[in-house]
């Protein structure tokens, strides 16, 4: 399917890994220059480098600063003269409980998932209506519509990041700049994998075996994505073909969402 993104321009967060790694490596496939944000600058460079094709810049900093997220945007602007599709893909998962949890915790992550998001739309919108239009996608969680109880940060964050999406594609809808947000279920990214090595350390490290049963709980697929499965979703949303969907949310989760 010609999806007809070439020579687009895409920022993406969280680049250098996971789900914002394979959505560079997807988009880039479709001929798009692309612009990576993350705070590990070694991984970043190489991930970069290994991108064939298409023009990329690697950006070491971290969005979840006021500092980070306008030198991501700067970076775009300079290159490229700004930005035809922004992927806010940047997040962590927490552990905690809402009694313990001290208010620097939760000002992280809202730093990290909401307030990110927040700035770099108003660091990219402007461009994107100079150049006629854009996407905004925003990778939230299936925890934002269905609490996992050990991450109450995470959930909450996640579901403001949600609204945000919803709130943001309404103002920016009649600049021809389509907003929507991807709620993914459980997807084997390198933080699974190291989680899952940390919690089996003490009892025969099977970690894989351990994923094998979250996936069982969780998931009537019963296991976990691959992060291009979630990138290929991601690629189509940004393209003209998916160009009537706006201020969606969409479960990308193997069943996991209990809930119509």
């Amino acid at each position: 399917m010609e999806l007809g993104l070439r020579d687009k321009v895409a920022v993406i967060t969280g680049g250098s890994s996971g789900i914002g790694l394979a959505v560079a490596r997807g988009l880039a496939a479709e001929g798009v220059h692309l612009v990576l944000g993350a705070r590990d600058a070694d991984r970043l460079e190489k991930e970069a480098a290994a991108v064939e094709g298409v023009r990329v810049l690697p950006v070491a900093c971290d969005v979840a600063t006021v500092e980070g997220a306008a030198a991501l945007a700067a970076a775009a602007e300079e290159a490229f003269g700004g930005a035809d599709i922004l992927i806010n893909n940047a997040g962590a998962g927490s552990n905690e409980t809402i009694m313990e949890a001290p208010d620097e915790k939760w000002q992280v992550y809202w730093d990290l998932h909401v307030m990110a998001a927040v700035r770099l739309a108003r660091g990219l919108v402007p461009g994107m209506r100079r150049r006629g239009g854009g996407v905004i996608l925003h990778n939230a969680s299936i925890c934002a519509v269905q609490p996992l109880w050990y991450e109450p940060i995470y959930n909450v964050t996640k579901a403001a990041l949600m609204m945000f999406s919803k709130t943001l594609s309404t103002e920016v809808v009649a600049d021809n700049i389509r907003v929507n947000c991807v709620n993914a279920g459980l997807v084997l990214t390198p933080d699974w994998v190291k989680t899952a090595k940390q919690l089996t350390v003490g009892s025969g490290g099977d970690w894989q075996g351990h994923l094998d049963e979250v996936a069982r709980e969780h998931a009537p697929i019963r296991r976990f994505a691959t992060p291009e499965e979630v990138a290929d979703f991601i690629v189509f949303l940004c393209s003209e073909r998916a160009s009537y969907s706006v201020g969606s949310t969409y479960a990308i989760d193997g069943g996991m969402l209990k809930t119509v």
